[in-house]
Parts: structure tokens; sequence; C-alpha cells
């Protein structure tokens, strides 16, 4: 490239950097001036770039980000039907595909730039994992929600395995009051020192339990509204009846904010119950609560700011993604709609927010697929459902 060129192509992006701040602020000054502001999102067609070794992803059920932006995304190797795995069969009946393996590590670009998963020397791999999170330390957490999983496991980022917690092969034994092992892990999240993990235990289970994010140790666990777990069968969600007192099966996250609160997905039972870290119930949400089958709170992730203001709420029966104002937990709008192109969903089940404020989705069932949607600045609300944010369809 000539100097000449590599002067404009610097001016350009200057010129452009500058338009892009003005831009965002007068975003915010209409957001101000006009009522409700909110996060707006642009979905990236483009994100992530395409898997090498004709690699594809089974039922994406969990995604996480790290301190370097890393996107970490974990799938099943088991969804796979013979037409999507012609490559390999033995013998092989296509070219192409090939399960990629269960953790995939991508850049901020979308570049694959790790993979690793799968049984191992040490560990036991659950017999279907569920959920993926990166602690503050950039350790990997993966639970599982096979009929007997009922353990945990720990790795560093690169895939070496540090630990295990729980015993695995009990996930049939409930017993929501046990110290020894776990039912069914959904997922586990972290405080903000990665002292204690909170565990969404989950598919067989009916609690929140927290750990010493060091030794596994149980220090205390709690059921819907602060109550002692119990696990009788509640039987099918009725919005019309009184609400449960316990947790319906899955409870799918518990997220704990910087300011000492603890956000629990009741899946099946329409809601987001809040917590205080001792396990004291403070408030609920119900989230269309008409919505019956799998639920509408399947994870959160908080904004990125300092006071976490808005929380993102993936809906996976009803195929959106909710932005709600933590204070007030007001829902304000929502975006997405049911497919398979970028932007739609199918089976959106677990999302999580990288340092710039983007939202990264993942797909369980056919969905099969990671998103990423870009953080454009703040902007009034025009609408309660947006539908699909498709680049350039703001007005």
């Amino acid at each position: 490239m000539t100097r000449g060129r590599e002067w404009f192509a610097g001016g350009a992006l200057a010129v452009s950097i500058v338009a892009l701040a003005c831009g965002e602020a007068a975003l915010e000054r209409a957001a101000t001036a006009d009522g409700p502001q909110a996060p707006i999102f642009e979905v990236d067609p483009l994100w992530p770039r395409p898997l090498p070794n004709h690699w594809i992803m089974g039922s994406t059920i969990g995604v996480g980000v790290d301190s370097r932006d890393h996107v970490f995304v974990i799938h099943r190797q088991t969804t796979f039907n013979d037409n999507e795995i012609g490559a390999a069969a033995d013998p092989p009946t296509a070219e192409c595909c090939i399960p990629a393996p269960n953790v995939l590590e991508f850049d901020p670009d979308g570049n694959l730039v790790g993979s690793w998963g799968g049984p191992g020397e040490g560990y036991d791999w659950p017999t279907s994992n569920h959920g993926i999170t990166i602690d503050p330390m950039d350790n990997v957490w993966i639970g599982g929600n096979g009929a007997a999983d009922s353990h945990i496991l720990k790795f560093t980022r690169s895939g070496e395995f540090l630990a295990q917690f729980g015993v695995p092969g009990l996930g049939l034994e409930l017993d929501s009051n046990t110290a020894e092992h776990f039912g069914r892990v959904a997922k586990i999240s972290f405080d903000a020192q990665g002292v204690e993990a909170y565990v969404a235990d989950g598919y067989g289970h009916k609690r929140v339990a927290v750990l010493d994010a060091t030794t596994g140790e149980l220090e205390r666990y709690w059921g819907a509204y602060g109550n002692e777990p119990d696990d009788a069968d509640l039987g099918l969600y009725d919005p019309d009846a009184p609400p449960a007192q316990q947790f319906r099966n899955p409870v799918h996250c518990a997220e704990p904010s910087h300011d000492g609160l603890v956000y629990v997905c009741d899946r099946a039972n329409d809601r987001i119950q809040v917590f205080r870290t001792d396990g004291s119930f403070v408030s609920e949400l119900m989230v269309a609560p008409r919505t019956l089958g799998s639920g509408s709170t399947w994870d959160i992730a908080f904004s990125r700011d300092p006071e976490q203001r808005f929380i993102y709420l993936a809906d996976g029966k009803n195929m959106k993604v909710h932005i709600i104002e933590r204070g007030s937990m007001q829902i304000l709008t929502s975006f997405g709609d049911g497919g398979r192109q970028p932007g739609q969903f199918y089976g959106v089940h677990s999302i999580a927010t990288d340092s710039r404020g983007n939202i990264y989705t993942t797909e369980t069932y056919e969905g099969k697929r990671v998103q990423k949607f870009v953080y454009m600045g703040m902007g009034p609300v025009t609408r309660r459902d947006q539908g699909v944010v498709w680049p350039g369809s703001r007005p």
C-alpha cells in the first residue's frame, strides 16, 4: 500500500470514529429527552467465521466470555442426525460434516482460536454437558443435565483439568438438601471476586447451591422464596394458580450482581426471583406468565456498566431476548423472533456479555449456533417488541 493510501485509510477511520462518537452522544441526548431508554443492538450476521475441518456444532448449550473478550461455547456432540455428519460415519457417507469438539473458543473477531472437551483422564465428562461459565480467574466451569449427572467440572481456559466437585452418577437420587452431590446442574456463576460459586441445581434438585469456589465445599442453599427445598412433584405450571412455593425444574440460572443480590431463573414458573446472597427473598418478576411448557426465563446476563443497570433475559420458548431495567425490574423492550436467519432464534438458551457491551447467545434443539449482537449505544424505547435487529433497520 502506498503512503497516500495509508493516509487516506487512516483519515477515513478517524472520521468514522468521530462520527460514531457523535452519533452515540446524540442517541443518548435523544433518549434522555424522550423518556425511557435502553441499550440498542444489531445482529452481526458474519460472526463467527466458519469453522475449519468440516466441523459443525450440535445443540449449543452454553456461552461464556473471559477477561480477554474471548467467547467460549459448549455444544453437544450427540445431537446430530445421520444426514448432518456423513463425514463422521464409518465408513464416511459424504465429504461433510464432523462434530466439532465440545468446547470452542473464539476471539473477538470471531476466529476460532481453541477447541477441547469431552472425556479425559481424571474426570467424568457429563453425559449431557450443560452450561459453560468463566470465573474471574478465567477458569472454565461446566455442569451437566444428563439423567445421572450430579457433579461439576473445572478447567483452565485451555482445557487443563483442575477439579471435579460432587459425586458423579447420582443424578437420579434426588435430595435437594444433600451436601454430597448435585442434581443435574444447569449453570454455575460467580461473585465478582470469584470466591463463591452459585449453582443452578437444577434439572433434578430444586435449589440454588453456593460453594467455596476453591474447595467446592457447600456453604449454603435455598429454594423458592428462601424456603427449604422440597423435591415433591409440583405438576405442570398453571398460570392461573397461586405462585408455586418451590422452584420448578429446571432452576436454570443463579446470577449474583455486584451489589449483593442473586437473580434466579425459575424457568418453568416464568419468573425471575431475586435474593440476597444469604438466600433471603427480595422480590420476583413474572415474564410472559402465560408461557407454558419449557417456560420463559432461560438465562440472564448483566450489562457491563458498573451499576449493571440492565438485565438481558434469554426467553427460549418465546424466541426473544428481553431487556429489563434492573433497579425497577421493568421489562423495557425485547428483540428477536422465531426463525433460523441471523437475528432470529430457535430455542435461545444461554446469554453472555463482553466488556464492550456486546451480547452473545446460543441456541439449543435444532438452533445449533452462536450469535453476536453488537452494542450500538443507548436510545429511546420505541417498541415493546423490536423483532429482528438487522443492521440498518432502526428508524
